[in-house]
């Protein structure tokens, strides 16, 4: 058993890449390898084969691992529900809710179920590469540190510390973290790698000469940037839609401030006759042929917050001209007349009124719906598949009209005039079959342009490991593994 974990220098330097695309390269070499996220904070999740919920970004890395995800790759999930609190899931299970000094004092409970699935993975698996979560300075945060040099230091594992070059100042970046560790963390921190160059590397050069000299380590490899990679996003939204070409769909989304899963709209990106647009806070609602509410960790406070951007106003005007609006997981239950969460198991206790679109209310309920998933559009007949996370349980008269199949029951619902469609189903759009018949439903004619999102996503790991396998020390990584 060997682990080997990947830090940053600050949240989105690399880590989840670095990490996806060392999973592949050694399970290309046909390594029994699985990576592991000891602590995250997202939004964006997947369910594993266990039944738990664990990170979007650490079920993409075990694809690239070639294993199934599975709860003990990510022991622990902190799902954000405001600004000072979130909704803790330990090993795929939720815990409850917690603000952020209550989850400090817990943090010892949950660095023993961290240990755990280490134990666990490791005893199925030859490697294990570990994330790190934002950086390891952070210095009000190291009291009970679980997801960066506490972990390192716990299990006795080397670290490499990621910096990214795009975003300027890499070298502060690098320098500034390690003079800000302990001398034992330092001491484990064995090399940098350098993300997202662009450039000369001739000019790059006396910096790394000098950075290796400065901190006696070597730059393990420097990756370069590499355009147009699109893969699952730990929770960042990202670049918006296409950047080129006359789009012949326009697809708006509203930025939620509790979005989650919004990796749903990653085929969209990729279409070549559709323009997708995220809409952010006191931004102009633009034109649209179909508006979609996403999903939501707060799907009442998100209500509130869609009202108060005016876009209640902005959807009923939308459908008078004829256009289409679908809703997703919490954007489906935002559809319906009414959701009640009388526990509180979203926020404050309570009740909001939907938008009243389809017949029908949601009542939350303790107990996540965490189920991978196969069905069909019932219009269409088409193929779907993909996965269900949510609280709540919709009633009414327009479920008798479902919008599509899983595991054999109905699902969601569709206006009479079908101009409003919602669903529980995240992954929606990722088979080529059923992303074209729902465009198609919205005015965009024609066949061909829908990606294949698994195909996508493998080549697209393919594509990460090719550049690390050509840029990244793999010899000195090696020696890292077995000098366990």
């Amino acid at each position: 058993m060997a682990t080997l974990m990947i830090q940053g220098t600050t949240s989105d330097a690399g880590k989840s890449t670095v990490v996806a695309g060392l999973c592949r390269v050694l399970a290309r070499r046909g390594v029994s390898v699985a990576p592991f996220k000891p602590q995250n904070m997202a939004l964006n999740s997947a369910v594993a084969v266990d039944g738990g919920e664990i990170g979007r970004s650490t079920a993409l890395q075990a694809l690239a691992a070639g294993v199934a995800p599975h709860s003990d790759m990510n022991p622990v999930l902190l799902k954000p529900e405001s600004d000072r609190g979130a909704q803790v899931i330990l090993r795929g299970r939720v815990q409850g809710h917690m603000d952020a000094l209550d989850y400090h004092a817990y943090k010892r409970e949950a660095k023993a179920a961290v240990m755990a699935a280490w134990q666990a993975l490791s005893s199925r698996h030859d490697v294990v590469i570990a994330e790190g979560a934002g950086s390891p300075a952070e210095i009000n945060l190291r009291a009970n540190d679980i997801a960066n040099m506490g972990f390192a230091e716990a299990v006795d594992c080397p670290v490499l510390l990621v910096g990214d070059i795009d975003r300027g100042g890499v070298f502060a970046q690098l320098v500034g973290t390690l003079e800000l560790l302990s001398a034992s963390e330092r001491a484990r921190t064995r090399g940098f790698v350098i993300n997202r160059f662009r450039g000369d590397m001739a000019l790059l050069q006396p910096g790394l000469d000098w950075l290796e000299q400065r901190t006696g380590r070597p730059v393990m490899g420097t990756l370069p940037y590499l355009p147009g990679l699109l893969l699952d996003a730990e929770d960042s939204i990202g670049r918006e839609g296409r950047e080129e070409g006359e789009p012949a769909l326009h697809v708006v989304v509203p930025a939620l401030p509790r979005i989650s899963n919004h990796n749903d709209f990653d085929p969209l990106r990729l279409h070549p006759r559709v323009a997708l647009t995220f809409v952010g806070p006191n931004q102009p609602i633009p034109p649209a042929d179909l508006l979609i509410l996403p999903g939501s960790k707060s799907t009442r406070s998100d209500l509130d917050w869609l009202r108060r951007q005016g876009w209640e106003t902005a959807i009923r005007r939308h459908l008078r001209f004829g256009g289409r609006v679908l809703g997703i997981c919490g954007g489906f239950q935002m559809l319906g007349t009414v959701i009640d969460d009388p526990e509180g198991l979203e926020g404050p206790a309570g009740s909001t009124p939907g938008f009243g679109l389809l017949e029908m209310t949601t009542r939350m309920v303790a107990g996540k719906q965490l189920l991978n998933v196969e069905g069909r559009l019932l219009s269409e007949g088409e193929p779907i598949a993909g996965y269900e996370i949510h609280n709540g349980v919709s009633e009414g008269l327009a479920l008798e009209r479902p919008f599509c199949e899983l595991e054999g029951r109905p699902d969601g619902a569709v206006s009479d005039d079908g101009q409003v469609m919602g669903t529980y189903l995240h992954g929606l759009f990722d088979r080529p079959e059923a992303c074209t018949a729902l465009l198609a439903r919205c005015g965009l004619g024609g066949e061909g342009g829908a990606v294949d999102y698994a195909v996508h996503r493998l080549a697209e790991l393919d594509r990460l490991a090719d550049a690390l396998e050509a840029c990244l020390d793999m010899v000195g990584i090696e020696r890292l593994l077995a000098s366990r």
